[in-house]
């Protein structure tokens, strides 16, 4: 079997985080989604543990069709009832049942030998076996049990019916070739191994987790049990993104595949991280805001050359529509020049020049260089954009119970003066169609933002605007006590600037 079953228990164990608690509504929105991310298996809870899981259980069950269903229990026939009693209307139901298995545990917490533990291991996979075929059997803390009395569970578990077994690296204890050795025992010395899907679930407490289950794959385990975000109890379990990837990037050294489709990866785990709360550090694999993000100029200029230089994956195959550049000192002129470009900027050799010069002067004084720094060093570096057209009246007329109405009055640079009128849905789209009228130039907007620049009262508004032509990016900005006044600043400043390379390009 070279697909790897993938077991997401990011409504189970995921919630377990500390501060991680999810309503019912968000269960429900992040198992859809987990369905149409293609998760086999989704642990939807743990039923016996309060009537909030229990319901939630059910309603995911009655709600996803796609991947399994799947209940905690703990090995008692109470718990096992009330599981069974939430899924007994799922399509595709599963019980997983859970009983600690390493001395530490049995001496410290359970107070049972290993004897009794394997007759009740035994007892509860048969009682589960009478309601459904689909039982899972999880022997806790396996990674700090005797591999021999594992063995001896494994295989009880396996005759008494279950047809999937996990073993849990509970605390996150083990390291990647002793896990592996640990898998490879039971392959081969479990006699009816053959006759269950081998599992793991693993922890990151040492920061091994996904290392863990890769190794755990290479040695015959064929699910993984993991988690958006790698979010779960203390530091985490391993997660799903990153094994998925890791399979995908790596089939010449893994040979292994999922079903996951890995376009949903970025929108499922912006989903997990909105609804409970949990931030995704910057430099976080995959997903993390950092993740395709190049600020040395060296990668720069190989990105920009060729992305394969430094980026082992395309962002858009999990669904992050491109990578980005950073502007700071470690950059180069070839990034530097591509935002440029990319906010409208066409500049002569000789303008560049000195324009980065000014830029790596603004890079030693901060940390990241955005794009109105840029603007502000292009203005006052290379000479502001000539104004093909100046605004010199604009007047709004509206209200609550009339018509949005705007006037404006341009003097193109040869001298004559342009006067128009529009109405709106607005004041500011009166006023962007008022200037159209006179302007008659194409374009789309894409982006319009507005920030306070100084504090107070009477605080000066500054009006960003993107808009696009031909497939150029052209930022427009306008700053004003008036807010309205500035978004006619800025939509000139931009279609001055569209004019311009216009002109440029077609004298």
């Amino acid at each position: 079997m070279d697909r790897v079953v993938v077991f997401d228990t990011t409504l189970r164990d995921g919630e377990q985080a500390a501060g991680g608690m999810l309503n019912m509504g968000e269960k429900l929105d992040i198992a859809r989604q987990l369905e149409s991310l293609g998760v086999d298996v989704i642990e939807a809870g743990f039923p016996a543990s309060s009537p909030g899981d229990f319901e939630a259980v059910k309603l995911i069950g009655r709600e996803i069709k796609g991947s399994v269903i799947c209940g905690l229990s703990h090995a008692n026939p109470k718990a096992i009832d009330r599981a069974w009693d939430a899924l007994k209307k799922v399509k595709n139901p599963r019980i997983h049942i859970f009983l600690s298995a390493s001395e530490i545990h049995l001496s410290y917490q359970l107070n049972k030998t290993r004897d009794e533990v394997l007759t009740l291991a035994r007892e509860m996979v048969a009682r589960a076996k009478t309601y459904l075929d689909d039982v899972e059997f999880s022997p806790m803390d396996a990674s700090r049990t005797d591999p021999e009395y594992l063995c001896k569970i494994v295989e009880a578990v396996i005759d008494a019916g279950a047809t999937t077994v996990n073993i849990p690296d509970t605390v996150g204890y083990s390291i990647p070739g002793e896990f592996g050795g640990l898998i490879n025992t039971l392959v081969t010395k479990v006699p009816n191994m053959d006759r269950a899907l081998l599992s793991v679930h693993c922890h990151d407490d040492l920061g091994l987790a996904v290392a863990n289950s890769l190794e755990a794959l290479k040695y015959g385990a064929r699910q993984v049990e993991c988690t958006i975000n790698g979010i779960g109890e203390r530091a985490g379990n391993a997660s799903l993104e990153e094994i998925v990837m890791a399979l995908k990037t790596r089939k010449d050294m893994m040979g292994l595949d999922t079903r996951i489709n890995t376009k949903q990866i970025y929108k499922t785990s912006r989903l997990v991280s909105e609804l409970t709360g949990f931030v995704v550090q910057p430099n976080k694999a995959i997903v993390g805001a950092n993740a395709f993000r190049h600020q040395s100029g060296i990668h720069q200029d190989g990105v920009i050359k060729r992305a394969i230089t430094y980026e082992i994956m395309d962002p858009r195959t999990v669904g992050i529509p491109s990578s980005s550049l950073v502007l700071g000192k470690l950059s180069g002129r070839h990034a530097f020049r591509q935002r440029l470009a990319e906010l409208g900027y066409a500049l002569s050799e000789e303008d560049l020049d000195r324009a980065f010069a000014s830029f790596k002067e603004v890079a030693d004084k901060k940390k990241e260089v955005t794009d109105r720094d840029l603007e502000t060093i292009v203005a006052h570096e290379i000479h502001a954009v000539s104004e093909t057209y100046h605004l010199n009246h604009v007047e709004i007329s509206c209200g609550n119970n009339s018509i949005p109405t705007a006037t404006v009055r341009l003097i193109r640079e040869d001298g004559q003066i342009f006067a128009d009128a529009a109405l709106g849905t607005g004041p500011v789209d009166a006023i962007y169609r008022a200037i159209n009228r006179i302007v008659e130039v194409p374009n789309r907007m894409t982006e319009f933002t507005v920030n306070s620049v100084t504090e107070g009262i009477d605080a000066v508004g500054e009006v960003l605007i993107r808009i696009e032509s031909d497939g150029v990016t052209y930022t427009g900005r306008g700053a004003d006590t008036d807010i309205i006044v500035a978004s006619a600043k800025a939509y000139m400043n931009a279609l001055n600037r569209l004019m311009s390379v216009e002109r440029k390009d077609h004298p």
